[in-house]
């Protein structure tokens, strides 16, 4: 089933780019050399997950504010032959020593957003490893090849990782080892500017030789510990090498004739499958309903208020505690909570716990020549994490403890060997003989727009390109009216939705604050696999090339 492929006027159209088509494999990623690194892969008889692995790798090398070894994963995983899904949880915990009690005495009250005491164990190696593991064809090291090479001859900044490290100069002097590795004459690299990270092709070559026990037992270990030791940090070897990342199955919603799937907590996706289920209770696409209209605008903005103050309640780590994942994604929750969406008023007393902002991340899809598919996001939480290097290793180790509460009647509280609560979250959706893998980061931006990106294409009828393309909200604190808006709504719609208590704040005409996203589908019944890739980004959709 093609969704939308044909245009009726080829020279007057809305969307910016046409999505890449093709019969082989496609990588849809932030970078082009790292689409490239997974088509590579593909193209040296590589299936989707090999090429995802590839791609996460190089992404690490070109974007290291983003993303990197030093962070956490999660994937969704289509395997194509047994028509089935798999999702990865790879989010680390917190050091055993990180306690609520271990943090007060040193006069802390506020969860740390910076520095030692806001560093969890990293997963995303170990993710990479079980997906290897379970799916791969190519072994770990032909999947790294391309990103050692390129750490270590190093590559030209593009335009917005230039721009993302240039406002991190002053954040990365803060630490010695991280000023050494990613200020280069003591400068942020511009654009075109060669940057090299021979540590972090050491690191990925560790990797390569050793698997998953390079960081959690390794050399690359023993550096963070004793990275740790020397910033009066808690974490500690063991901390490191009993942490194992777990398979976990998908929650779902359908909406309207799709079925759309997140990951279960730790993760936010449960708020992208609540605002679905709203927002389904109104006549989304119909008359006076379509995109970019008042109706449709202001049912959104109120979905995703009620969604996340729900997400803040009554989510965290779902070990050791039972959370309310059922009754919150159900038809019934969602129609009571609807009835609080008042058409004329937008409600600026939805209440939830304070959560703090975190939007630096990197999301990549793949599909392969088979319809085998992969879901997949990674990231530091902010921009270069924690802001600490483990000397010698070339990656920032990320802050994603920062997420935590100590507030101690939230299932989000810290503790240790505990998850925190997740911001990055990879999705799909199925109708029919179709399938998308998509996801779109930004914080606490990341499930609005998934359910945006979900009503482009079933209510509105776009195909994946211009449902990426389409202008999008974010709004990305949990009280208030404010809420922010691309200039690509008309001034029309704004007044509307000012006049009904929304405060905009304007953005540009593709702003990063709305979060850059990536989408790969497959037309089973056609065998054509289509890729689309967000302009808010330096990426491309890549196709493979039939190879002799």
């Amino acid at each position: 089933m093609l969704i939308n492929g044909q245009v009726s006027e080829a020279q007057d159209r809305s969307q910016g780019r046409s999505m890449v088509i093709s019969r082989g494999g496609i990588v849809a990623a932030e970078s082009p050399l790292a689409a490239q690194a997974g088509v590579r892969i593909l193209e040296h008889g590589g299936n989707a997950v090999d090429a995802a692995i590839a791609t996460n790798a190089m992404m690490g090398v070109v974007e290291p504010m983003m993303n990197g070894i030093g962070g956490d994963l999660f994937a969704i995983v289509y395997d194509a032959k047994a028509n089935k899904l798999y999702g990865i949880n790879a989010s680390g915990w917190a050091p055993k020593g990180l306690t609520i009690e271990y943090l007060q005495k040193q006069g802390i009250r506020s969860m740390p957003q910076q520095g030692v005491n806001a560093i969890t164990v990293p997963g995303a190696v170990d993710g990479w490893q079980k997906l290897a593991d379970k799916f791969g064809r190519k072994k770990l090291a032909e999947d790294l090849a391309p990103a050692i090479r390129t750490a270590q001859d190093g590559f030209p900044v593009p335009e917005w990782t230039a721009a993302y490290w240039a406002t991190e100069v002053d954040y990365l002097r803060t630490d010695e080892t991280a000023a050494a590795t990613y200020l280069p004459g003591d400068h942020a690299p511009k654009v075109g500017e060669i940057f090299r990270n021979p540590d972090l092709a050491w690191s990925l070559q560790q990797i390569a030789q050793h698997g998953r026990e390079a960081l959690y037992k390794g050399e690359i270990a023993a550096k963070i510990v004793d990275s740790m030791k020397r910033h009066g940090g808690t974490m500690t070897a063991q901390d490191l090498s009993e942490y194992s990342s777990e398979f976990v199955d998908p929650i779902s919603v359908t909406y309207r004739d799709w079925t759309v799937y997140e990951l279960p907590p730790n993760v936010q996706g449960m708020a992208a499958l609540e605002m679905l289920n709203i927002m389904e209770t109104f006549p989304m696409g119909q008359k006076d309903w379509g995109p970019g209209s008042t109706n449709a605008l202001h049912t959104m903005i109120e979905a995703k208020k009620l969604a996340y103050a729900d997400l803040a309640k009554y989510i965290g780590d779902p070990r050791k505690q039972k959370l309310p994942v059922a009754t919150l994604l159900s038809k019934e929750w969602a129609a009571q909570r609807a009835k609080l969406i008042d058409p004329q008023r937008a409600n600026c007393d939805v209440t939830a716990g304070a959560m703090p902002a975190g939007s630096d991340t990197t999301y990549l899809s793949v599909v392969d020549r088979e319809g085998n598919m992969v879901s997949l996001i990674q990231s530091n939480y902010s921009l270069f994490g924690s802001g600490i290097v483990a000397a010698g290793t070339g990656f920032v180790l990320h802050n994603r403890g920062g997420l935590f509460t100590m507030e101690a009647s939230s299932p989000n509280v810290l503790a240790g060997r505990k998850r925190p609560l997740h911001t990055i979250i990879p999705a799909f959706a199925q109708k029919g003989d179709t399938r998308i893998a998509f996801g779109i980061m930004g914080g606490w931006n990341q499930s609005q727009a998934h359910a945006q990106f979900v009503a482009n294409i079933a209510d509105f009828k776009m195909n994946i390109q211009a449902a990426l393309e389409a202008p999008r909200f974010s709004k990305q604190t949990f009280n208030g009216c404010d809420v922010m808006m691309e200039n690509r709504f008309s001034q029309t719609v704004r007044s509307d939705l000012t006049n009904k208590g929304h405060k905009i704040d304007l953005k540009g005409t593709y702003s990063s604050v709305v979060g850059g996203g990536q989408a790969v589908m497959r037309d089973f019944a056609a065998g054509v696999n289509y890729g689309a890739s967000d302009p808010r980004k330096d990426g491309q959709a890549a196709a493979e090339l039939p190879i002799e």
